[in-house]
């Protein structure tokens, strides 16, 4: 019996890629017939396209906002209208600002990408040191900074955002004035705080997740194999159970971006910053229906796209998964002599 090896690596990527973009697909209709059913529930649309309450909209106004949104036709059908033009990106014009989506999406989203980014970098960068303080403390030292250790993580995973955020301002810009409490400036500092507030959940819960799995792999037996051929603990930890532990951890970051996207809404708020979560909040006040599921339709398509990276990096860090891929493909390649 000869197998061959090179068609499973072909096939094997395109079936993930298929059910990947078959899923991201799938998260972005069940959001946006979520949203689009949500708005429409809250109230017509068409006050809102017309200015708000207290419009004055003539008789013809109102007639031709009503041909132009299809809002004589029967919901169904404004609903298969919205899908369409998401689906061919046309993601029309904001009933209260009267410009393109696609331009209003597109001058806030790199300010909210750039808040996730560093608050998720910086959550690594907390988790990855606590986890560490803990691996190379030992004894009644270590247990003492192990359970000081664990009531940080705890206090911070459960903290609110907009609670986190208002203390922070309060400490570091009323009372010690070290930094701005608004982040509407260009001037780095003032994404000091903004970063800070969305990042130390996020590192509470990503650092007990890396020290439960530290502790794991610290009492594996590769490690325990690794001291008996005289490695010392640092060693130990840099080259074997540090990459182990950071699976789990890598595997939430997808969901942890998630949760930053999210939390941008009540940061970007908070400290009067530009971006989509500010942009969102605003829209879906004003129930302007293409704004709100262009931005959330996004967030879900970047929230998927997250996720699939993390899942590749999975693979490019733990070998063992490639081998489980390629056990469970090999019977399908497998050549009888």
């Amino acid at each position: 019996m000869t197998t061959s090896r090179g068609p499973w690596r072909v096939a094997l990527p395109a079936r993930w890629i298929a059910a990947k973009i078959g899923a991201a697909i799938l998260v972005m209709w069940i959001v946006a017939t979520l949203v689009f059913f949500a708005l429409r529930a809250s109230g017509d649309p068409l006050e809102a396209i017309l200015g708000g309450p207290g419009s004055q909209a003539g008789p013809e106004a109102v007639q031709a906002a009503i041909e132009r949104y299809a809002l004589d036709q029967p919901l169904v059908v404004q609903y298969l209208l919205q899908l369409r033009d998401i689906a061919t990106l046309q993601l029309g014009d904001s009933y209260a600002r009267r410009q393109p989506v696609a331009d209003l999406i597109g001058d806030q989203l790199p300010n909210t990408l750039l808040l996730a980014v560093l608050a998720l970098a910086l959550a690594w960068v907390i988790a990855v040191a606590g986890a560490l303080v803990q691996a190379v403390s030992r004894g009644r030292w270590g247990r003492a900074v192990g359970a000081v250790m664990h009531g940080l993580e705890v206090v911070a995973s459960v903290a609110p955002q907009f609670w986190l955020g208002a203390v922070l301002i309060m400490l570091f810009a009323s009372s010690l004035g070290w930094l701005p409490a608004t982040s509407a400036s260009s001037d780095p500092a003032a994404l000091v705080l903004p970063v800070v507030t969305l990042a130390v959940p996020i590192a509470g819960f990503l650092s007990q997740v890396s020290r439960d799995a530290l502790a794991d792999a610290d009492a594996a037996p590769f490690a325990t194999t690794a001291r008996s051929r005289g490695a010392g603990e640092i060693r130990v930890l840099l080259r074997h159970t540090l990459r182990h532990a950071s699976l789990p951890a890598i595997s939430l970051s997808g969901w942890a971006f998630g949760s930053l996207l999210s939390g941008a809404v009540v940061v970007e708020v908070l400290f009067a910053r530009p971006g989509l979560g500010r942009l969102l909040q605003e829209a879906a006040l004003s129930r302007d229906v293409p704004v709100v599921v262009g931005a959330v339709v996004l967030v879900a398509l970047l929230y998927v796209v997250v996720v699939i990276a993390t899942d590749a990096l999975e693979l490019v860090v733990d070998p063992r998964l490639r081998r489980s891929a390629a056990a469970l493909r090999a019977p399908d390649v497998a050549v009888g002599a």
